[in-house]
């Protein structure tokens, strides 16, 4: 089946219930959050760049 072969990526939202997922389900979703704790320090590294050479431009 088609289903079969398509595995879904979890969503996870802060505060859900945990009590009806998995040991595996919860690493799982520990991973996302990792993933995504990295992207968000990416964000903040470069907007922050970005401000910064802003900042250096009109800077008198």
């Amino acid at each position: 089946m088609e289903d079969d072969a398509v595995r879904r990526i979890p969503v996870h939202e802060v505060g859900m219930p945990l009590e009806t997922l998995s040991v595996d389900e919860l690493q799982d979703r520990i991973e996302i959050l990792k993933a995504e704790i990295v992207r968000l320090e990416a964000a903040i590294e470069g907007k922050t760049a970005s401000r910064d050479a802003a900042d250096a431009v009109f800077k008198f």
